[in-house]
């Protein structure tokens, strides 16, 4: 399984890693995803998602129905 979001598709950067003689390094910055069942209230059943911990944030603010909707995916389909 790859390591993206099902949610906000978020997947991991390509950065630098930068020593202390400036020496510059390639690294990957993966996104902190986390295996979770969420309850989706329209649903009215459980969700395994493989989200990340910002999308997490989101959803107990604005709940999982709602902000699923509002980006756009159908959670019937996962």
């Amino acid at each position: 399984m790859s390591r993206v979001c099902q949610l906000t598709g978020t997947r991991a950067n390509n950065g630098m890693a930068v020593s202390h003689s400036h020496i510059r390094t390639k690294k990957l910055q993966q996104a902190n995803l986390q295996q979770r069942r969420l309850w989706w209230a329209e649903g009215k059943r459980w969700v395994n998602l493989r989200v990340t911990t910002r999308a997490l944030k989101t959803i107990q603010k604005k709940g999982l129905g709602p902000y699923a909707k509002s980006l756009g995916i159908n959670l019937a389909k996962l």
